[in-house]
């Protein structure tokens, strides 16, 4: 029996929206408070529907590879058995988490 390689979905904040992506790899960075997120994993095109979301998620994270996530960003990180599809939502208030302050911006 083959061992199967391990698929981690990885949910995190970023400037005001919840990315939900997956990953082949995934380990604390050397950057002290960072973590390391590995080989993303996307859709084949397999499909005639095309996921708008997903095709921007492609676009933007094309060519990267790797990313150096805040720890203060990560919401959770599962292993999953089967590959789901990658999204952008915006994130909704009114939860118990106060964000990370940020500088104001100068008008």
């Amino acid at each position: 029996m083959s061992k199967r390689e391990p698929i981690y979905k990885v949910i995190f904040l970023n400037q005001g929206q919840v990315y939900e992506m997956y990953a082949k790899q995934i380990f604390q960075s050397d950057l002290w408070g960072f973590l390391e997120v590995e080989e993303f994993v996307f859709g084949e095109r397999t499909q005639v529907v095309v996921d708008p979301s997903e095709e921007k998620l492609k676009a933007q994270f094309d060519g990267v590879v790797r990313s150096f996530l805040p720890m203060n960003s990560i919401i959770r990180i599962d292993e999953v058995e089967r590959l789901g599809t990658p999204k952008i939502s915006e994130a909704k208030g009114g939860g118990n988490v106060m964000p990370f302050p940020m500088p104001m911006p100068d008008k």
